[in-house]
C-alpha cells in the first residue's frame, strides 16, 4: 500500500515563505513525477509545480519566480519553497506521486496567507 503525506502549511503573512514537504512510503518500485496542485475556495484544483523523476521542472505562470520545487529521490520526498507569498496563495496544497505507474494524491494542507 502507497501512502503520500503531506506537512507544513499554515499561516503567513503576505511577503513570507513557507516550505512544504511530501513524503510518498509504502511498496515503492518505481517513483515518476511528483508535484503539487492547489485548490481555493470556490475553485477548480491546479498545477503549482512538477518535478520529473530526472529533476525538470514546471511552473505556474502564478508563482513563476516565487516558489521552488525539489526533491530528495532517497527519501521519496518532494518539496515546494514558498517566498513572497500573496494572499491569492491562499488554498489547500495538494502533492501527487506517480508511484509504480499510479497516480497517488495525499490529502492536502492548508495555506493562508493573510494581507
Amino acid at each position: 500500500q502507497v501512502q503520500v503525506v503531506e506537512s507544513g502549511g499554515g499561516l503567513v503573512q503576505a511577503g513570507g515563505s513557507l516550505r512544504l514537504s511530501c513524503a510518498a512510503s509504502g511498496s515503492i518500485f518505481s517513483l515518476g513525477s511528483m508535484g503539487w496542485y492547489r485548490q481555493a475556495p470556490g475553485e477548480q484544483r491546479e498545477l503549482v509545480a512538477r518535478i520529473s523523476s530526472g529533476g525538470s521542472t514546471i511552473y505556474a505562470d502564478s508563482v513563476l519566480g516565487r516558489f521552488t520545487i525539489s526533491r530528495d529521490n532517497a527519501k521519496n520526498t518532494v518539496y515546494l519553497q514558498m517566498d513572497s507569498l500573496k494572499p491569492e496563495d491562499t488554498a489547500v496544497y495538494y502533492c501527487s506521486a506517480f508511484v509504480n505507474g499510479i497516480q497517488y494524491w495525499g490529502k492536502g494542507t492548508l495555506v493562508t496567507v493573510s494581507s
